[in-house]
């Protein structure tokens, strides 16, 4: 019997800010779920970081941070491609072929531009505005059938899907066009103090976010400072940002479907809501911590996984690479 390849995954996370509760129940803990089933390349994608100005030495720091909790929330090693997206050069190289081949105003659309050049009006460079197409070109080396996205991503994936099939109507099959991945349950946490908006790293309120590496005290204090309502009944329902948001993140982590958690808060209130919520944070991140701290004191088993890994990424992507380069026309290496 024919053994059926496995598909491909390519996913990353730029390191900004702090791997927060949202980054793991929207991403990490999806990514654990199908290590197993495809052939997953997941990424720290550090390029992408360089479009806002970084303190050199944080940005090393919160790179080793990211790649290691990656593992330390159950990532393995074995199973996938862990690395830094700057230790494999195919990702600029390919970037810069896919810049030719996309337009100005396809990019001028991209919402993340609009945004991003709103908060940083002195520094709007050219690699936010390209910055779409590096990512099509790290989903599109790898020849990726599935990336898992949040909402606020799918304009990404479209571009590159856009990218794809235009360079592939040019040129015949090259790429393949990627799918998007997009979890039910879970993809979307919200801020707890304005839970109309993601959770995000990079929030300037820390009582908005809570970071997989806080401590179980501060993870309590967060949760019970969660913006709610004046409602005072525990229900999923339109307007009830705040409850929906505490009762998205408790069915996440406690493996309870939404209706099962709406009925175990049926005659509870907001305190109890909040103490259980926090509970079930902390008892979740407990392992991570440990397992993170564990391998923050061996550097050097880290250092391998991640270049083994960078290795191995290149290798593939390198293909891909060199099929682009003869497509375009560029004379062969040898």
């Amino acid at each position: 019997m024919e053994k059926v390849k496995k598909k491909v995954i390519f996913s990353g996370i730029q390191p900004s800010g702090c791997l927060t509760l949202g980054n793991y129940i929207g991403a990490l803990k999806n990514w654990i779920k199908l290590q197993d089933e495809y052939n997953c390349c997941f990424s720290v994608v550090d390029l992408h970081s360089l479009t806002v100005r970084q303190d050199p030495k944080e940005l090393r720091r919160r790179c080793m941070d990211f790649l290691v909790q990656y593992i330390a929330c159950g990532l393995d090693p074995e199973k996938n491609l862990l690395f830094f997206q700057s230790h494999v050069s195919t990702h600029a190289e390919l970037a810069w072929i896919l810049n030719c081949y996309t337009y100005m105003g396809e990019l001028s659309r991209m919402t993340q531009f609009k945004d991003k050049s709103a908060k940083h009006e002195d520094n709007i460079n050219s690699g936010l505005f390209t910055y779409p197409v590096l990512m099509a070109s790290d989903i599109l080396l790898y020849q990726t059938d599935l990336v898992p996205v949040g909402s606020d991503q799918k304009q990404h994936l479209e571009i590159a899907r856009d990218i794809a099939l235009r360079f592939n109507h040019i040129y015949g099959e090259t790429f393949t066009v990627p799918e998007g991945y997009i979890p039910e349950v879970g993809a979307r946490i919200m801020s707890l103090q304005e839970p109309t908006k993601k959770m995000s790293k990079s929030d300037d309120n820390e009582n908005a976010f809570i970071a997989l590496l806080d401590s179980p005290d501060v993870i309590r204090r967060k949760v019970k400072r969660a913006v709610t309502d004046s409602d005072n009944e525990i229900r999923f329902a339109e307007g009830k940002d705040g409850i929906n948001n505490l009762l998205s993140i408790y069915s996440s982590l406690s493996g309870k479907n939404m209706q099962q958690t709406e009925e175990h808060f049926a005659d509870k209130g907001y305190g109890q809501l909040k103490e259980e919520v926090a509970e079930v944070v902390v008892e979740s991140l407990r392992p991570i911590q440990e397992k993170y701290k564990q391998m923050m004191n061996d550097k050097d088993y880290v250092q391998q996984i991640y270049t083994a890994s960078a290795e191995k990424a290149l290798s593939i992507s390198s293909r891909t690479l060199k099929k682009v380069y003869k497509k375009v026309g560029f004379v062969p290496k040898n």
